[in-house]
């Protein structure tokens, strides 16, 4: 597919909402979930070093 500027490219032939709207979700999802892993992965080693959950 060609585009003849940078407007057409990010319109994306009229669905540009629905496409970038759908990398915004998917980023904001990967970026949530490494950052709960992260934290899931602080907490199990707190409880570790605490002697397990009580």
């Amino acid at each position: 597919m060609y585009w003849n500027s940078w407007d057409e490219f990010l319109a994306m032939g009229g669905y540009g909402l629905y496409v970038w709207g759908s990398y915004g979700v998917m980023l904001a999802v990967m970026l949530a979930e490494s950052h709960l892993a992260e934290r899931r992965r602080r907490q199990a080693f707190a409880a570790a070093r605490d002697g397990g959950e009580q």
